[in-house]
């Protein structure tokens, strides 16, 4: 680590610690406090590592510095993903992995997704977890923007549930290649916890998926040709066009464009209709 990093560290974890107050973070101020914000034993107590450690991270001295020790950090003092980006670089780590939610979602983007109209198009993060989605949307795949929290999913949807409105068609050629995009995705978080649950809950509820995961195989999103079965409409063929989201890392708009009139009239169809059912 050079001196200006050093330098830049030690004057990084200060302000972000100094703009913490004790009653932010469940912590008695105590009489007599000169430090503003935290201390450095309590921001160590709070991370759950040693005073002396932290001091040396602090004051950017050669130590051993894991991601698992710096997100704890990072939590501590309430980092948001760039603030957390730029410690992982200032501490000489590779960068950390995204953490996209709902929450972290652009205002804006509502109004862009309702803006596509007819066009079915959703916003997920790289575990395939729906975070936003427009009318169209829900009306072809009710079942997914209906499930509960944590199966609120489009990888486990269509693994799992056998009851859904909308069924992929073109299963033999689709699912291999959605697995071996999120795999691609897997390798970034493979250390977090959520991941880990996530891959063992789906593998445990579905064969196909197990099977699928063993093969270790890797791909990018990119743009597809999906067919579906609506239980109504019948068969509805759409162009499936993925865009990175830039204001918020590792989340894609995802827009289904019809790939012929009878999937257009159809589709215009189930939204007059307004057929929601799951």
């Amino acid at each position: 680590m050079t001196e200006a990093r050093r330098t830049d560290l030690a004057a990084f974890l200060r302000t972000r610690r100094e703009r913490i107050t004790p009653e932010m973070v469940n912590l008695a101020p105590g009489p007599r406090r000169r430090t503003p914000g935290l201390r450095r034993e309590e921001v160590a107590q709070l991370a759950g590592v040693g005073v002396t450690w932290y001091t040396w991270l602090e004051q950017g001295r050669p130590i051993n510095v894991s991601g698992q020790v710096i997100d704890a950090v990072a939590r501590t003092l309430m980092l948001d993903n760039a603030e957390r980006q730029h410690l992982y670089r200032l501490t000489g780590q590779a960068e950390a992995p995204a953490v996209a939610d709902a929450s972290r979602m652009p205002p804006e983007m509502q109004g862009i997704l309702d803006q596509l109209g007819d066009m079915p198009a959703s916003v997920t993060n790289s575990r395939s977890d729906l975070l936003a989605w427009n009318a169209a949307y829900a009306t072809l795949f009710p079942h997914v923007v209906e499930a509960p929290d944590g199966e609120r999913n489009s990888l486990w949807q269509t693994f799992v549930n056998t009851r859904a409105t909308t069924t992929l068609v073109n299963r033999e050629s689709e699912l291999p290649r959605a697995v071996a995009v999120f795999r691609g995705a897997y390798s970034r978080h493979a250390d977090d916890p959520c991941w880990q649950d996530f891959v063992r809950r789906l593998s445990a509820e579905s064969a196909e998926f197990a099977r699928m995961w063993a093969r270790q195989d890797v791909a990018e999103p990119g743009p597809r040709v999906k067919v579906f079965k609506h239980e109504v409409a019948g068969d509805l063929r759409f162009s499936t066009t993925s865009l990175n989201v830039s204001a918020t890392p590792e989340t894609r708009l995802i827009v289904y464009s019809p790939k012929d009139d009878a999937t257009r009239s159809a589709l215009a169809w189930l939204m007059g209709s307004g057929d929601t059912k799951s």
